[in-house]
């Protein structure tokens, strides 16, 4: 059976603005049903880092916004805590990016909540008995929330191909464990000659898995939990992620994340994809790279799966921009992703999600 995919185009009159497009766009794919009266919700987005320029605009979200407090829903803007030491990498960096770059109160009229805490620890070990994890480890206020509307920004991404719904949902709904489980099967390493032997890591073990030998640090694999705050922690960037997941493995990875993230929230989440500033890489990099495609539009859907395949398919069928990274693949209905990304097979994650059953890749595509 094919799922609904709604999609608003970029048009705008007097009549209708693109902003109440978008209004229209979200209560035609159900939102009223999704969120009741007092609903904690979870609106999941990306901040983007600080510098760059792609993310999804803070007055879509206020709208957003606007219309969840219409059905009696209690809005709140959120996001986890990254893996890498970035300027989101723990919950006050996280905040002030996000002021910064536009969704403080003010802009947005909502609050700021990080779903996994201060130091990315604030999880919830949700059970879902799969191939790759029995286990998987989400941040706790998205758990917790009543209901869950993704807003991703539709891009390219260097592991997974593309990001979209999957990724927004799957990577980053994870906590700092359970991006780092997705990432790597093993512990993080230590660079030696950048490790200064300053014990910030050792004071910062819960599971005194760090010790010094010849006045640099040592990770002991049998006692590391994979965490991953000796990476936050680490002032010289002695401490990295092994990223040793071949491609299939780490998107099977995230589509179970996906799936977990998901498994409380039957009838209770939508998902928002912005197909605008189609830049080549995620949004967690600190700059944004030329479009590769003309902006085209919004998509919305309660299948997470036949949402992100819509708009890959919106993506390819479209001329690629000149002046671009992207130079194969440039024609219409040629792979943009393949074009960027050649040794990524990103339709791998849509197999694996319609084989667990997370959604269909059928769907039939309306216009507002």
């Amino acid at each position: 059976m094919k799922s609904k995919v709604y999609f608003a185009d970029l048009r705008a009159s007097y009549k209708e603005g693109l902003i109440d497009k978008l209004g229209r766009l979200i209560r035609t794919a159900g939102l009223e049903k999704i969120v009741q009266e007092r609903d904690l919700s979870a609106i999941k987005l990306h901040f983007g880092e600080l510098g760059n320029t792609a993310f999804v605009r803070p007055l879509f979200i206020r709208k957003i916004v606007g219309d969840i407090k219409g059905t009696g829903g209690m809005p709140f803007l959120t996001d986890a805590n990254t893996l890498y030491a970035g300027t989101r990498s723990n919950a006050v960096d996280h905040i002030r990016t996000a002021i910064q770059n536009g969704f403080a109160y003010s802009v947005v009229e909502a609050p700021i909540v990080i779903a996994d805490g201060l130091r990315g620890k604030s999880e919830v070990p949700v059970r879902i008995n799969q191939k790759r994890f029995k286990d998987v480890y989400i941040g706790s206020e998205i758990v917790r929330a009543d209901a869950l509307i993704s807003v991703a920004h539709f891009k390219g991404h260097e592991l997974a191909g593309f990001g979209g719904t999957l990724k927004n949902v799957g990577m980053g709904c994870a906590s700092r464990k359970g991006k780092l489980a997705q990432h790597s099967t093993v512990s993080p390493k230590v660079i030696r000659k950048r490790c200064t032997g300053c014990k910030d890591c050792i004071g910062h073990c819960s599971q005194y898995a760090i010790s010094l030998k010849d006045e640099k640090a040592v990770i002991d694999p049998e006692k590391c939990i994979g965490c991953g705050e000796c990476i936050l922690i680490c002032q010289n960037k002695a401490v990295q992620i092994r990223w040793n997941q071949s491609i299939p493995v780490f998107l099977e990875n995230m589509i179970e994340y996906t799936y977990g993230a998901l498994l409380d929230k039957a009838g209770k989440a939508l998902f928002i994809n912005f197909i605008i500033n189609v830049s080549p890489a995620c949004d967690c990099v600190s700059h944004s790279d030329a479009s590769i495609v003309r902006d085209i539009g919004i998509v919305a859907s309660t299948d997470p799966v036949a949402i992100d395949q819509a708009s890959v398919d919106l993506v390819n069928r479209e001329p690629a921009l000149p002046g671009t990274c992207l130079t194969e693949n440039t024609g219409p209905g040629e792979d943009k992703f393949k074009g960027i990304y050649p040794k990524v097979d990103w339709a791998h994650q849509f197999d694996y999600a319609e084989s667990i059953g997370l959604g269909t890749r059928s769907y039939d595509l309306e216009t507002l």
